[in-house]
């Protein structure tokens, strides 16, 4: 059967008070989870001022350390999440990032910087295969994609606020404090997790689906899979890079202060950032109704604006356009996120999501926190951006030519996911 758009009827689901419920708590603590870990991000001027650190000092604080436990424990923490309750490990995880984020305000020295950042991504680890596990039980899959784009849009807030009271607490009071303020209060949002309900595993699947189980040899031979990983993975790279490098490229290149671009980055996350991630769930869904690997279609045409706003930013020289472009990069850097998450609990069986979305955040996160971070700051570095910050202009080039390369494998994933659909119809088949 060749490859053809399918028509898929969405079920009539109806979904409790309790869940949405669930879903606002989860997206808290999913906000907590990205303002800590941005944090030192609109941090890195003062840092480096104090310091004296190089730009690959400042990617290994912000990226390689947090990123060196964060992705190798999510895939055992993935496992661990479809065996035992999954609130407590979100519980236990918020209240060890929250004190080594506090904590990160009494640094003296790159290594005790380092050491914070790695316990906060030890306690990160935990948040991304849980919850994401739970929000499946919580919501049907024809709306998932929404119900993921909901939660994600707490990455745009998180970041958000970040950037905004980071920029202004620094500003006014000095970089310690704003860890200090802003990484121990999340220890009091880990009493609400506690006492959340958890639904039995699969509870939103028919019954067939429930039972239904594959190995997971057979799952990680699955193409679509692969290409879904792979096709996320590179464009989280230009995605994570919007906030660690495009904030400092404002400071070099375009002599913003740091509470200027604090204040723009902040409005852009909280305003197109959370569009983008609330509607880009919303109509990843619809698409879906259309075909099966819909939402992947999206995505690919988000990754080739985002291309486009990247060459955009980085050759265009009026700092206030940019500034109101950024407002739609940001809606399209982040419009992926539900629609990722959708797509691997329908590819992925119930008992096999926690760890599933393990190994999906282990390979994207490497891509976008832990490699590119590095390769741009020793770009950085080696064409000397301190005395030429123009030249940050040619280093950031990755961005957009990784966007060009998601472009071409959303794609392509997005047509086996229609391909595979259509050969489990034939099999059905008498």
């Amino acid at each position: 059967m060749t490859e053809q758009a399918i028509s898929i009827q969405p079920a009539k689901s109806r979904v409790s008070g309790y869940a949405w419920y669930a879903l606002g708590l989860l997206t808290l603590v999913y906000l907590l989870n990205f303002l800590d870990r941005m944090l030192i991000y609109i941090l890195f001027t003062p840092i480096k001022k104090e310091m004296l650190f190089s730009d690959v000092e400042l990617a290994l604080l912000s990226s390689t350390s947090f990123v060196i436990f964060y992705t190798v424990l999510g895939i055992p923490f993935g496992r661990l999440a479809d065996k035992i309750e999954r609130k407590k490990m979100i519980g236990f995880g918020l209240v060890a990032w929250s004190i080594f984020s506090g904590m990160t305000g009494f640094a003296t020295d790159f290594w005790t910087i380092f050491a914070c950042r790695v316990m906060v991504g030890v306690g990160e680890a935990t948040l991304g295969p849980a919850a994401l596990s739970l929000l499946s039980d919580f919501f049907p899959k024809e709306i998932r994609a929404t119900a993921q784009g909901i939660y994600s849009s707490a990455i745009a807030v998180g970041s958000g606020l970040a950037f905004l009271l980071g920029g202004w607490i620094a500003d006014a009071m000095g970089w310690r404090y704003a860890f200090f303020l802003l990484g121990f209060p999340g220890i009091a949002v880990a009493l609400f997790v506690f006492m959340l309900k958890e639904p039995l595993r699969g509870s939103s699947e028919t019954k067939s689906e429930a039972k239904s189980e594959s190995t997971l040899k057979d799952l990680f031979k699955t193409k679509t899979l692969w290409l879904h990983h792979a096709g996320y993975a590179v464009f989280n790279i230009a995605s994570a890079s919007v906030g660690a490098w495009l904030t400092v490229y404002f400071v070099r290149v375009h002599k913003l202060s740091l509470i200027e671009v604090g204040l723009w980055f902040g409005i852009a996350m909280m305003t197109g950032g959370v569009a983008g991630m609330a509607f880009g769930g919303i109509i990843a869904d619809k698409f879906r109704e259309k075909q099966i690997g819909g939402r992947m279609r999206v995505a690919s045409i988000s990754a080739l604006f985002s291309g486009i706003i990247w060459a955009v930013m980085l050759f265009g020289n009026d700092a206030k356009s940019l500034l109101m472009l950024n407002i739609v990069m940001q809606a399209f850097s982040l419009s992926w996120l539900g629609a990722s998450f959708a797509d691997l609990n329908d590819i992925v069986e119930p008992k096999q999501r926690g760890l599933a979305v393990g190994v999906y955040f282990f390979i994207v996160n490497v891509a976008g926190y832990g490699i590119a971070p590095l390769v741009i700051g020793r770009l950085n570095d080696v064409m000397n951006i301190t005395v030429n910050p123009d030249a940050m202009r040619l280093s950031l080039l990755i961005c957009p030519i990784a966007c060009a390369v998601s472009t071409l494998l959303l794609w392509l994933g997005s047509r086996e996911m229609n391909a595979r659909y259509n050969r489990k119809l034939e099999e059905a088949l008498p």
